[in-house]
């Protein structure tokens, strides 16, 4: 009998990541880029699952069924960026709805394709001047923080005059809400706050925690600096900061400026490694964050045994929480109830594979609901606030945001602040836009 090989439709294995081969000289290859991309192309045509997701598989299909052919091989090779642009790495397809991902010998990796076709785009012609600020967000977030001037740039931000000059000459759409920046900074508030608990390890947690501040955490949301301390500290946990960062390096990967995210590695991993051979575990208030050091920097630099030990130590905050919980170490008493909270699962939360820990540490409030919306708010980094993509941002959010309308909450949370934002920023609802850190310091009434 013939032992031919089988092609398997689909695959029933979970999932598994193959390191960025960034360094090689392939990877960099224009022509090796495209017959990858044809293949892949190829695959998603055949199958279309992904259609609901972002709009690069709809942008794919377009191109395909307007072609002459109606197959990838009518597709014009200069047309192939137009499906990398509507990209932003979320990994929703790869982790919830491509069937062909590995080990499945088709090998399909559609955002780490994107990721390499956004990274050979950028060498090749650098990015707008719009996309390199915005991306930008250790440097504008120091000039806008100052004091004065971080009140300038608030007034100026909210400004209709202002907003038609940035949209006409940067390309930042101006109905789009952007961030208010402080000069009193997540840093300079927590400092001051910081008690030495004696640290209790409980199953894989130490008990002493150290908090990667994020740009956004520290320029934008300060206020989480001061909720994730008074949260932790309540439950006996040891906090402080980790004593030097920079930029996580997130944003320049979506924008494919792998050389900036090189950068921001070299700053971050001493300093985040020392803190973890002192026995730290470390968190941060954002998921895309989280991943940067638990998913992509790993798959970048897989034999570089500092990445790998601060990716072991790093934890989402809730899943931090909920691991003390299941050995009995969370202080479940409440003090205020929160009613109903509609809470938007972020996609950068959702690919980590912890389940909604989140939604489960909520949910011990008394006399309160929790609805877990599994959508995509259709911010994504920089996405929402863009010219050419506000409206598109705005369709991927419609489902998520009538939902909202019809729960008319008493809470809009999600572990995603830019999401929370921009959610509340289209939905009719009066809900208050919440970090679900926020609500648990509101629900234990710590002032």
């Amino acid at each position: 009998m013939s032992s031919s090989k089988v092609t398997r439709e689909g695959s029933l294995e979970a999932p598994t990541r193959h390191p960025i081969k960034w360094q090689k000289d392939d990877f960099w290859d224009k022509d090796s880029l495209n017959k990858e991309l044809e293949r892949v192309y190829d695959i998603c045509h055949g199958c279309r699952r992904c259609v609901s997701l972002c709009d690069s598989f709809p942008t794919l299909f377009d191109l395909i069924d307007e072609s002459d052919t109606f197959e990838v091989d009518g597709v014009d090779k200069e047309d192939y960026p137009k499906v990398v642009e509507q990209c932003y790495l979320c990994d929703m397809c790869y982790m919830a709805k491509c069937p062909y991902v590995p080990p499945h010998e088709w090998n399909v990796d559609f955002p780490h394709l994107m990721l390499r076709a956004k990274a050979i785009y950028y060498r090749e012609n650098g990015g707008s001047k719009r996309d390199n600020i915005l991306t930008s967000t250790d440097k504008v977030g120091k000039l806008a923080s100052i004091p004065i001037i971080d009140v300038t740039v608030n007034k100026l931000n909210k400004n209709e005059t202002f907003r038609n000059l940035l949209e006409s000459n940067l390309g930042v759409h101006k109905e789009a809400p952007v961030p208010e920046y402080h000069s009193k900074t997540l840093r300079k508030r927590v400092a001051p706050m910081v008690q030495q608990i004696q640290p209790k390890p409980v199953g894989k947690t130490t008990g002493k925690t150290a908090l990667f501040a994020t740009c956004y955490g520290n320029y934008n949301s300060p206020h989480l600096g001061e909720d994730f301390v008074k949260v932790f500290q309540h439950n006996q946990i040891h906090i402080e900061l980790v004593r030097s960062e920079q930029c996580c390096g997130m944003p320049k990967l979506e924008l494919g400026d792998l050389d900036s995210v090189h950068a921001a590695k070299k700053a971050n991993i001493p300093a985040l490694y020392e803190m973890v051979q002192q026995g730290f575990d470390i968190i941060a208030p954002v998921p895309s964050c989280v991943l940067m050091f638990k998913q992509e920097l790993p798959l970048m630099y897989p034999d570089d045994e500092q990445v790998q030990a601060v990716k072991n130590a790093f934890f989402d905050p809730f899943e931090y929480l909920f691991l003390r919980h299941k050995e009995g170490e969370f202080n479940t008493e409440f003090k205020q109830d929160l009613g109903e909270v509609a809470y938007h699962v972020a996609c950068h939360l959702r690919v980590q594979n912890i389940g909604l820990k989140t939604r489960d540490i909520l949910s011990l409030i008394p006399e309160t609901n929790i609805h877990a919306q599994e959508r995509c708010s259709g911010h994504d980094g920089t996405y929402a606030v863009k010219k050419e993509t506000r409206e598109k941002s705005i369709k991927i959010a419609r489902p998520i945001v009538r939902k909202l309308d019809q729960l008319k909450p008493d809470y809009l949370a999600s572990d995603c602040p830019m999401a929370t934002t921009h959610l509340s920023n289209l939905s009719e609802s009066e809900a208050e836009p919440s970090h679900p850190m926020t609500l648990l310091r509101m629900a234990y009434g710590l002032k």
